[in-house]
Protein backbone atom coordinates (compact mmCIF):
# COMPACT_ATOMS: atom_id res chain seq x y z
CA UNK A 1 0.00 0.00 0.00
CA UNK A 2 1.27 3.23 -0.80
CA UNK A 3 1.19 6.19 1.11
CA UNK A 4 -1.55 7.90 -0.91
CA UNK A 5 -3.55 4.33 -0.78
CA UNK A 6 -3.07 4.93 3.00
CA UNK A 7 -3.86 8.46 3.18
CA UNK A 8 -7.00 7.76 1.36
CA UNK A 9 -7.95 4.93 3.57
CA UNK A 10 -8.16 6.89 7.02
CA UNK A 11 -9.22 9.88 5.79
CA UNK A 12 -12.25 11.24 7.48
CA UNK A 13 -15.59 11.65 5.95
CA UNK A 14 -17.06 15.38 5.31
CA UNK A 15 -18.69 17.02 7.64
CA UNK A 16 -22.24 16.86 5.80
CA UNK A 17 -21.53 13.44 4.98
CA UNK A 18 -21.08 12.28 8.48
CA UNK A 19 -24.03 14.22 9.66
CA UNK A 20 -26.36 13.06 6.71
CA UNK A 21 -24.95 9.12 7.81
CA UNK A 22 -26.17 10.19 10.98
CA UNK A 23 -29.39 11.50 9.82
CA UNK A 24 -30.08 8.43 8.17
CA UNK A 25 -29.48 6.12 10.93
CA UNK A 26 -31.59 8.18 13.01
CA UNK A 27 -34.47 7.75 10.52
CA UNK A 28 -33.86 4.28 10.39
CA UNK A 29 -33.50 3.44 13.66
CA UNK A 30 -37.26 5.34 14.39
CA UNK A 31 -38.52 3.67 11.51
CA UNK A 32 -38.22 0.33 13.11
CA UNK A 33 -38.86 1.02 16.41
CA UNK A 34 -42.75 0.18 15.88
CA UNK A 35 -44.23 -2.02 13.31
CA UNK A 36 -45.35 0.02 10.18
CA UNK A 37 -46.16 -0.71 6.54
CA UNK A 38 -43.19 -2.02 4.80
CA UNK A 39 -44.36 0.34 1.55
CA UNK A 40 -44.07 3.54 4.05
CA UNK A 41 -40.90 2.51 6.27
CA UNK A 42 -38.52 2.08 2.75
CA UNK A 43 -40.01 5.17 1.03
CA UNK A 44 -38.59 7.27 4.47
CA UNK A 45 -34.62 5.54 4.20
CA UNK A 46 -35.22 6.30 0.03
CA UNK A 47 -36.12 9.80 0.85
CA UNK A 48 -34.12 10.14 3.61
CA UNK A 49 -31.16 8.92 1.56
CA UNK A 50 -31.40 10.62 -1.44
CA UNK A 51 -32.29 13.99 -0.27
CA UNK A 52 -29.82 14.73 2.58
CA UNK A 53 -30.70 16.78 4.99
CA UNK A 54 -34.02 18.12 3.20
CA UNK A 55 -35.39 14.64 3.47
CA UNK A 56 -34.63 13.98 7.40
CA UNK A 57 -36.61 17.25 7.76
CA UNK A 58 -39.40 16.21 6.27
CA UNK A 59 -39.63 12.75 7.39
CA UNK A 60 -39.93 14.76 10.87
CA UNK A 61 -42.88 16.92 9.54
CA UNK A 62 -44.73 13.85 7.84
CA UNK A 63 -43.01 10.65 8.90
CA UNK A 64 -42.70 10.59 12.48
CA UNK A 65 -45.46 8.29 13.37
CA UNK A 66 -46.62 10.79 15.95
CA UNK A 67 -50.48 10.14 15.13
CA UNK A 68 -51.41 7.48 17.29
CA UNK A 69 -50.16 10.04 20.26
CA UNK A 70 -51.97 13.22 18.97
CA UNK A 71 -55.00 11.03 18.17
CA UNK A 72 -55.06 10.00 21.49
CA UNK A 73 -54.50 13.54 22.95
CA UNK A 74 -57.40 15.05 21.05
CA UNK A 75 -59.11 11.64 22.20
CA UNK A 76 -58.72 12.44 25.52
CA UNK A 77 -59.66 15.89 25.52
CA UNK A 78 -63.52 14.33 24.09
CA UNK A 79 -63.99 12.09 26.56
CA UNK A 80 -62.93 14.80 29.04
CA UNK A 81 -65.89 17.44 27.36
CA UNK A 82 -68.03 14.22 27.35
CA UNK A 83 -67.47 13.45 31.06
CA UNK A 84 -68.17 17.01 32.20
CA UNK A 85 -71.00 17.65 29.78
CA UNK A 86 -72.50 14.24 32.07
CA UNK A 87 -71.58 15.78 35.63
CA UNK A 88 -73.54 18.64 34.34
CA UNK A 89 -76.57 17.35 32.95
CA UNK A 90 -79.76 18.03 34.41
CA UNK A 91 -83.42 17.01 34.13
CA UNK A 92 -83.91 20.87 33.12
CA UNK A 93 -80.86 21.04 30.80
CA UNK A 94 -81.42 20.96 26.96
CA UNK A 95 -78.50 17.75 27.01
CA UNK A 96 -81.00 15.88 28.54
CA UNK A 97 -83.75 16.81 26.71
CA UNK A 98 -81.50 15.77 23.59
CA UNK A 99 -80.73 12.50 25.09
CA UNK A 100 -84.64 11.65 25.57
CA UNK A 101 -85.33 12.70 22.04
CA UNK A 102 -82.81 10.60 20.48
CA UNK A 103 -84.62 7.84 22.47
CA UNK A 104 -88.01 8.47 21.18
CA UNK A 105 -87.31 9.95 17.73
CA UNK A 106 -84.91 7.18 15.71
CA UNK A 107 -87.87 5.64 13.95
CA UNK A 108 -87.05 2.03 13.17
CA UNK A 109 -85.38 0.78 10.45
CA UNK A 110 -87.24 -2.16 8.35
CA UNK A 111 -85.59 -5.41 9.82
CA UNK A 112 -83.54 -7.26 7.50
CA UNK A 113 -82.88 -4.57 5.14
CA UNK A 114 -79.80 -3.23 4.45
CA UNK A 115 -80.68 -0.15 6.39
CA UNK A 116 -81.35 -1.72 8.92
CA UNK A 117 -78.02 -3.89 8.87
CA UNK A 118 -75.77 -0.89 8.02
CA UNK A 119 -77.15 1.14 11.15
CA UNK A 120 -76.33 -2.05 13.63
CA UNK A 121 -72.68 -1.63 12.12
CA UNK A 122 -73.03 1.57 13.00
CA UNK A 123 -74.21 0.95 16.49
CA UNK A 124 -70.80 0.01 17.34
CA UNK A 125 -68.84 1.46 14.72
CA UNK A 126 -70.41 5.37 16.07
CA UNK A 127 -71.93 4.20 19.18
CA UNK A 128 -71.84 7.64 20.85
CA UNK A 129 -73.99 9.22 17.57
CA UNK A 130 -77.44 7.27 17.36
CA UNK A 131 -79.73 7.34 14.68
CA UNK A 132 -81.80 10.35 14.70
CA UNK A 133 -85.05 10.78 12.86
CA UNK A 134 -86.97 14.54 12.49
CA UNK A 135 -84.04 15.82 9.98
CA UNK A 136 -84.37 17.76 6.57
CA UNK A 137 -81.65 17.85 4.20
CA UNK A 138 -81.23 19.90 1.11
CA UNK A 139 -78.43 18.83 -1.09
CA UNK A 140 -76.61 22.35 -2.41
CA UNK A 141 -74.99 21.50 -5.63
CA UNK A 142 -72.55 23.95 -6.74
CA UNK A 143 -69.86 26.14 -4.54
CA UNK A 144 -71.36 29.49 -5.06
CA UNK A 145 -75.51 28.53 -3.74
CA UNK A 146 -73.75 26.75 -1.08
CA UNK A 147 -72.11 30.21 -0.26
CA UNK A 148 -74.92 31.93 -0.66
CA UNK A 149 -77.18 30.27 1.58
CA UNK A 150 -74.36 30.18 4.40
CA UNK A 151 -73.97 33.78 4.03
CA UNK A 152 -77.88 33.91 4.24
CA UNK A 153 -77.64 31.95 7.74
CA UNK A 154 -75.39 34.05 9.18
CA UNK A 155 -77.37 37.34 7.98
CA UNK A 156 -80.01 35.69 9.94
CA UNK A 157 -78.20 34.59 12.97
CA UNK A 158 -79.64 36.04 16.44
CA UNK A 159 -77.42 34.41 19.49
CA UNK A 160 -74.17 32.72 18.11
CA UNK A 161 -72.43 31.41 14.66
CA UNK A 162 -69.79 28.66 15.17
CA UNK A 163 -67.72 28.12 11.72
CA UNK A 164 -65.52 25.45 10.78
CA UNK A 165 -63.28 25.41 7.94
CA UNK A 166 -60.12 23.63 6.39
CA UNK A 167 -59.96 26.47 3.83
CA UNK A 168 -60.78 30.07 4.70
CA UNK A 169 -58.49 31.96 2.00
CA UNK A 170 -57.01 35.21 1.41
CA UNK A 171 -59.24 36.45 -1.12
CA UNK A 172 -62.88 37.71 -2.01
CA UNK A 173 -64.76 35.01 -0.85
CA UNK A 174 -62.41 34.37 2.45
CA UNK A 175 -62.89 38.23 3.59
CA UNK A 176 -66.19 38.29 2.50
CA UNK A 177 -66.88 35.56 5.27
CA UNK A 178 -64.81 36.99 7.90
CA UNK A 179 -66.94 40.34 7.16
CA UNK A 180 -70.51 38.52 7.20
CA UNK A 181 -69.25 37.19 11.03
CA UNK A 182 -67.63 40.05 12.01
CA UNK A 183 -70.30 42.17 11.02
CA UNK A 184 -72.98 39.55 13.17
CA UNK A 185 -70.37 40.05 16.11
CA UNK A 186 -70.66 43.65 16.19
CA UNK A 187 -74.54 43.50 16.72
CA UNK A 188 -73.99 41.02 19.86
CA UNK A 189 -74.28 37.92 18.00
CA UNK A 190 -71.21 35.27 19.85
CA UNK A 191 -68.90 34.35 17.13
CA UNK A 192 -66.47 31.60 16.91
CA UNK A 193 -64.38 30.81 14.04
CA UNK A 194 -62.00 27.59 13.88
CA UNK A 195 -59.91 27.09 10.88
CA UNK A 196 -57.24 25.11 9.85
CA UNK A 197 -54.04 26.37 10.13
CA UNK A 198 -52.31 24.45 7.52
CA UNK A 199 -55.20 24.50 5.54
CA UNK A 200 -55.57 28.14 6.01
CA UNK A 201 -51.96 29.19 6.32
CA UNK A 202 -51.98 31.81 3.65
CA UNK A 203 -54.63 33.95 5.07
CA UNK A 204 -52.87 33.12 9.24
CA UNK A 205 -48.93 34.03 7.31
CA UNK A 206 -50.67 37.17 5.78
CA UNK A 207 -52.59 38.15 9.20
CA UNK A 208 -56.02 38.26 7.76
CA UNK A 209 -57.34 36.86 11.12
CA UNK A 210 -55.20 38.87 13.66
CA UNK A 211 -57.53 41.75 11.95
CA UNK A 212 -60.67 40.33 13.89
CA UNK A 213 -58.93 40.48 17.16
CA UNK A 214 -60.08 43.52 18.68
CA UNK A 215 -63.73 42.71 17.16
CA UNK A 216 -66.31 42.04 19.86
CA UNK A 217 -67.74 39.09 20.77
CA UNK A 218 -65.64 37.04 18.23
CA UNK A 219 -62.65 34.79 18.76
CA UNK A 220 -60.52 33.03 15.81
CA UNK A 221 -58.76 29.91 16.29
CA UNK A 222 -56.16 27.80 14.34
CA UNK A 223 -56.43 24.03 14.89
CA UNK A 224 -52.81 22.59 14.42
CA UNK A 225 -50.80 19.80 16.50
CA UNK A 226 -47.88 21.14 15.44
CA UNK A 227 -45.88 23.41 17.69
CA UNK A 228 -42.09 23.69 17.24
CA UNK A 229 -41.42 25.34 21.12
CA UNK A 230 -43.47 22.02 22.31
CA UNK A 231 -41.26 19.99 19.99
CA UNK A 232 -44.54 19.23 17.79
CA UNK A 233 -43.53 18.98 14.33
CA UNK A 234 -46.83 16.32 13.15
CA UNK A 235 -48.15 18.06 10.10
CA UNK A 236 -50.53 14.93 9.05
CA UNK A 237 -53.05 15.67 11.39
CA UNK A 238 -55.65 18.07 9.95
CA UNK A 239 -59.36 19.17 10.47
CA UNK A 240 -60.83 18.71 7.34
CA UNK A 241 -64.18 19.82 8.67
CA UNK A 242 -66.37 22.09 7.03
CA UNK A 243 -68.86 22.65 9.39
CA UNK A 244 -71.29 25.88 10.07
CA UNK A 245 -73.91 25.92 12.89
CA UNK A 246 -76.21 29.31 13.42
CA UNK A 247 -78.29 29.35 16.32
CA UNK A 248 -77.98 25.37 17.16
CA UNK A 249 -81.12 25.28 14.24
CA UNK A 250 -79.39 25.26 10.90
CA UNK A 251 -76.07 23.37 10.06
CA UNK A 252 -74.03 23.10 6.83
CA UNK A 253 -71.47 20.48 6.00
CA UNK A 254 -69.99 19.23 2.68
CA UNK A 255 -67.15 19.72 0.43
CA UNK A 256 -66.93 23.47 -0.41
CA UNK A 257 -63.97 26.18 1.32
CA UNK A 258 -64.29 29.55 1.62
CA UNK A 259 -61.77 30.54 -0.82
CA UNK A 260 -62.42 32.04 -4.31
CA UNK A 261 -61.92 28.72 -6.60
CA UNK A 262 -65.85 29.03 -6.59
CA UNK A 263 -66.12 32.06 -8.24
CA UNK A 264 -64.98 32.00 -12.08
CA UNK A 265 -62.31 33.87 -13.56
CA UNK A 266 -60.93 34.70 -16.82
CA UNK A 267 -58.78 31.75 -16.91
CA UNK A 268 -60.24 29.33 -15.04
CA UNK A 269 -63.93 28.09 -14.66
CA UNK A 270 -65.43 28.20 -11.03
CA UNK A 271 -64.67 24.44 -9.62
CA UNK A 272 -67.77 22.31 -9.28
CA UNK A 273 -68.79 21.06 -5.41
CA UNK A 274 -71.67 19.69 -2.93
CA UNK A 275 -72.56 20.95 0.22
CA UNK A 276 -75.54 20.36 2.24
CA UNK A 277 -78.06 22.67 4.62
CA UNK A 278 -79.54 20.59 7.42
CA UNK A 279 -81.91 21.28 9.72
CA UNK A 280 -83.61 19.00 12.63
CA UNK A 281 -82.17 17.31 15.42
CA UNK A 282 -79.09 16.33 13.49
CA UNK A 283 -77.81 19.81 14.04
CA UNK A 284 -77.26 19.18 17.26
CA UNK A 285 -74.94 16.70 16.40
CA UNK A 286 -72.73 19.29 13.97
CA UNK A 287 -73.28 21.52 17.48
CA UNK A 288 -71.57 19.27 19.70
CA UNK A 289 -68.75 18.12 17.33
CA UNK A 290 -67.74 22.00 16.57
CA UNK A 291 -67.78 22.73 20.74
CA UNK A 292 -65.88 19.53 21.21
CA UNK A 293 -63.17 20.56 18.87
CA UNK A 294 -63.42 24.07 20.41
CA UNK A 295 -62.62 22.62 23.67
CA UNK A 296 -59.41 20.87 22.39
CA UNK A 297 -57.80 24.31 21.24
CA UNK A 298 -59.23 26.39 23.81
CA UNK A 299 -59.71 24.63 27.09
CA UNK A 300 -62.79 26.66 27.31
CA UNK A 301 -65.06 26.08 30.27
CA UNK A 302 -67.48 23.17 29.12
CA UNK A 303 -70.20 25.07 31.39
CA UNK A 304 -70.07 28.32 28.76
CA UNK A 305 -69.83 25.73 26.04
CA UNK A 306 -73.10 23.31 27.21
CA UNK A 307 -75.32 26.14 27.47
CA UNK A 308 -79.17 26.16 26.47
CA UNK A 309 -78.87 28.57 23.92
CA UNK A 310 -76.42 26.36 22.34
CA UNK A 311 -78.39 23.35 22.12
CA UNK A 312 -82.38 24.48 21.83
CA UNK A 313 -85.23 21.77 21.98
CA UNK A 314 -84.73 20.54 18.49
CA UNK A 315 -88.00 20.11 16.76
CA UNK A 316 -88.54 17.43 13.51
CA UNK A 317 -88.59 19.28 10.74
CA UNK A 318 -88.89 16.25 8.03
CA UNK A 319 -88.54 12.63 7.78
CA UNK A 320 -84.38 12.05 6.88
CA UNK A 321 -82.96 9.73 9.50
CA UNK A 322 -79.15 10.72 9.61
CA UNK A 323 -76.15 9.30 11.52
CA UNK A 324 -73.06 11.26 12.29
CA UNK A 325 -69.94 9.63 11.56
CA UNK A 326 -66.93 11.96 12.94
CA UNK A 327 -63.46 10.39 11.65
CA UNK A 328 -60.27 10.64 13.44
CA UNK A 329 -56.94 9.42 13.35
CA UNK A 330 -57.42 7.68 16.84
CA UNK A 331 -55.92 4.22 17.05
CA UNK A 332 -57.73 1.61 16.82
CA UNK A 333 -60.33 3.43 15.70
CA UNK A 334 -61.44 4.03 11.82
CA UNK A 335 -64.66 4.95 11.64
CA UNK A 336 -64.59 6.52 7.96
CA UNK A 337 -63.11 3.14 6.88
CA UNK A 338 -65.72 0.89 8.53
CA UNK A 339 -68.40 2.77 7.64
CA UNK A 340 -67.62 2.46 3.96
CA UNK A 341 -67.21 -1.03 4.12
CA UNK A 342 -70.50 -1.25 5.63
CA UNK A 343 -71.76 0.28 2.90
CA UNK A 344 -70.30 -1.67 0.09
CA UNK A 345 -70.92 -4.61 1.48
CA UNK A 346 -74.64 -3.75 1.99
CA UNK A 347 -75.08 -3.17 -1.74
CA UNK A 348 -77.30 -5.05 -3.98
CA UNK A 349 -78.24 -3.68 -7.46
CA UNK A 350 -75.78 -0.02 -7.55
CA UNK A 351 -73.15 2.30 -5.92
CA UNK A 352 -72.73 5.32 -7.04
CA UNK A 353 -69.79 7.43 -6.01
CA UNK A 354 -68.24 10.86 -6.61
CA UNK A 355 -64.54 12.29 -4.90
CA UNK A 356 -62.37 14.34 -6.23
CA UNK A 357 -58.91 11.47 -4.61
CA UNK A 358 -59.23 7.70 -4.99
CA UNK A 359 -55.86 6.79 -3.14
CA UNK A 360 -57.12 3.65 -1.89
CA UNK A 361 -55.29 1.55 0.55
CA UNK A 362 -55.66 -1.92 -0.27
CA UNK A 363 -58.58 -2.96 2.03
CA UNK A 364 -60.54 -0.30 0.70
CA UNK A 365 -59.45 -1.37 -3.02
CA UNK A 366 -61.04 -5.32 -1.97
CA UNK A 367 -64.54 -3.71 -0.73
CA UNK A 368 -64.75 -1.80 -4.33
CA UNK A 369 -63.83 -4.64 -5.86
CA UNK A 370 -65.51 -7.15 -3.96
CA UNK A 371 -68.63 -5.70 -4.47
CA UNK A 372 -68.57 -5.30 -8.24
CA UNK A 373 -67.39 -9.07 -8.46
CA UNK A 374 -71.12 -9.46 -7.00
CA UNK A 375 -72.93 -7.83 -9.71
CA UNK A 376 -73.62 -4.69 -8.33
CA UNK A 377 -73.02 -2.12 -10.78
CA UNK A 378 -70.19 0.25 -8.85
CA UNK A 379 -69.50 3.71 -10.71
CA UNK A 380 -67.09 6.49 -9.46
CA UNK A 381 -66.63 9.95 -10.71
CA UNK A 382 -63.38 11.61 -10.73
CA UNK A 383 -62.06 15.02 -11.99
CA UNK A 384 -60.41 14.41 -15.48
CA UNK A 385 -57.79 17.59 -14.52
CA UNK A 386 -57.14 17.43 -11.22
CA UNK A 387 -55.72 20.01 -8.87
CA UNK A 388 -53.39 18.11 -7.35
CA UNK A 389 -51.47 15.83 -10.02
CA UNK A 390 -49.81 13.74 -7.72
CA UNK A 391 -52.43 12.55 -5.58
CA UNK A 392 -54.30 11.92 -9.45
CA UNK A 393 -50.98 10.05 -10.78
CA UNK A 394 -51.33 7.69 -7.20
CA UNK A 395 -55.13 7.31 -7.75
CA UNK A 396 -53.62 5.77 -11.17
CA UNK A 397 -52.11 3.29 -9.86
CA UNK A 398 -54.98 1.30 -9.22
CA UNK A 399 -57.51 2.07 -11.79
CA UNK A 400 -56.21 -1.54 -14.06
CA UNK A 401 -57.15 -3.75 -10.81
CA UNK A 402 -60.53 -1.45 -10.08
CA UNK A 403 -61.55 -1.91 -14.24
CA UNK A 404 -60.35 -5.55 -13.89
CA UNK A 405 -63.23 -6.42 -11.33
CA UNK A 406 -65.82 -4.85 -13.02
CA UNK A 407 -65.90 -1.10 -11.16
CA UNK A 408 -66.32 1.70 -13.89
CA UNK A 409 -64.76 4.62 -13.68
CA UNK A 410 -66.10 8.07 -15.07
CA UNK A 411 -63.67 11.49 -15.44
CA UNK A 412 -65.52 14.52 -15.84
CA UNK A 413 -64.43 17.37 -17.73
CA UNK A 414 -63.75 20.56 -16.37
CA UNK A 415 -64.36 22.36 -14.41
CA UNK A 416 -62.27 20.56 -11.53
CA UNK A 417 -65.47 18.49 -9.51
CA UNK A 418 -64.68 18.62 -5.44
CA UNK A 419 -67.32 17.04 -4.58
CA UNK A 420 -67.45 14.15 -2.00
CA UNK A 421 -70.85 11.76 -2.02
CA UNK A 422 -71.85 7.91 -2.20
CA UNK A 423 -75.34 6.83 -2.77
CA UNK A 424 -76.26 2.70 -2.36
CA UNK A 425 -79.18 1.48 -4.19
CA UNK A 426 -80.87 4.64 -4.58
CA UNK A 427 -81.81 4.05 -0.67
CA UNK A 428 -78.63 5.11 2.13
CA UNK A 429 -76.24 8.19 1.31
CA UNK A 430 -73.30 8.83 2.71
CA UNK A 431 -72.86 12.94 2.82
CA UNK A 432 -69.91 15.10 4.14
CA UNK A 433 -66.03 16.46 4.28
CA UNK A 434 -64.29 13.07 3.62
CA UNK A 435 -62.46 12.07 0.26
CA UNK A 436 -61.85 8.19 -0.84
CA UNK A 437 -58.38 8.84 0.32
CA UNK A 438 -55.94 7.54 3.19
CA UNK A 439 -55.53 11.15 4.33
CA UNK A 440 -59.19 11.75 4.66
CA UNK A 441 -59.91 8.23 6.20
CA UNK A 442 -56.71 8.06 8.65
CA UNK A 443 -55.23 10.80 9.49
CA UNK A 444 -58.07 13.80 9.21
CA UNK A 445 -60.95 14.74 11.42
CA UNK A 446 -63.73 14.62 9.18
CA UNK A 447 -67.39 15.12 9.74
CA UNK A 448 -69.78 13.08 7.28
CA UNK A 449 -73.87 11.69 7.86
CA UNK A 450 -75.10 8.75 6.80
CA UNK A 451 -78.62 8.87 5.67
CA UNK A 452 -81.63 6.35 5.58
CA UNK A 453 -83.62 7.77 3.43
CA UNK A 454 -85.01 6.85 -0.36
CA UNK A 455 -86.05 10.75 -1.14
CA UNK A 456 -82.60 12.33 0.01
CA UNK A 457 -80.73 9.81 -2.08
CA UNK A 458 -82.91 9.94 -4.69
CA UNK A 459 -82.21 13.62 -5.18
CA UNK A 460 -78.72 13.52 -4.71
CA UNK A 461 -78.69 10.37 -7.27
CA UNK A 462 -79.84 13.24 -9.31
CA UNK A 463 -77.54 15.96 -9.20
CA UNK A 464 -74.49 12.98 -9.09
CA UNK A 465 -76.43 12.16 -12.67
CA UNK A 466 -76.06 14.82 -14.07
CA UNK A 467 -72.17 15.28 -13.37
CA UNK A 468 -71.87 11.75 -14.78
CA UNK A 469 -73.19 12.82 -17.73
CA UNK A 470 -70.69 15.31 -17.99
CA UNK A 471 -68.11 12.84 -18.39
CA UNK A 472 -66.49 10.29 -20.42
CA UNK A 473 -66.11 6.79 -19.33
CA UNK A 474 -62.93 5.25 -19.25
CA UNK A 475 -62.35 1.74 -20.68
CA UNK A 476 -59.74 -0.95 -19.80
CA UNK A 477 -58.64 -1.15 -23.12
CA UNK A 478 -57.89 2.45 -23.81
CA UNK A 479 -56.18 2.50 -20.22
CA UNK A 480 -53.91 -0.18 -21.42
CA UNK A 481 -53.31 1.77 -24.13
CA UNK A 482 -51.49 4.34 -22.61
CA UNK A 483 -47.96 5.61 -22.76
CA UNK A 484 -45.37 3.37 -20.79
CA UNK A 485 -44.03 6.17 -19.29
CA UNK A 486 -47.68 6.97 -17.70
CA UNK A 487 -46.79 3.04 -15.80
CA UNK A 488 -43.89 4.62 -14.27
CA UNK A 489 -44.92 7.77 -12.95
CA UNK A 490 -47.98 6.07 -11.66
CA UNK A 491 -45.88 3.77 -9.89
CA UNK A 492 -43.49 6.02 -8.14
CA UNK A 493 -46.41 8.70 -7.26
CA UNK A 494 -48.28 5.39 -6.03
CA UNK A 495 -45.08 4.86 -3.94
CA UNK A 496 -44.97 8.09 -2.37
CA UNK A 497 -48.66 7.66 -1.65
CA UNK A 498 -47.76 8.02 2.03
CA UNK A 499 -46.39 10.94 2.11
CA UNK A 500 -49.11 12.97 -0.44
Amino acid sequence: MTAGDATLAVAPLGLGTALHLLLFVAVAAHCLRQPREPRSTLLWLLVTAFFPFVGALVYLSFGVNDVPRRGWRKYRSDVRFRSARSRTEQDAQPLAYWRALRDGCCPPLPPGSPEATVNAILDRVAHDHPLLGGNTVEALADGPNALEAMHEAIRGARHHVHAQAYIIGRDTVGRGLLEALAARARAGVQVRILFDLYGSRAAYLSGLFRELARVPNLRCVGFTQANIVRRQFQLNLRNHRKNLVVDGRVGFLGGVNFHDAYLAGARRPAIRDYHFRVRGPAVLELQYTFLRDWFYMCEENVRDLLIPDHFPPATETGATPLRLINGSPTVGEQPLVDTLFALLAAAREQVLAVTPYLVLTEDLRRAFRAAALRGVEVKVLLPAVNNHPAVDWAARASYEELLLSGVRLFLRRPPFIHAKAMVVDGRIALIGSANLDSRSLRLSYETNFVAFDAGLSGRLKQVMLDDFACADELTLAAWRGRPVTARYIENFFNLMSPVL
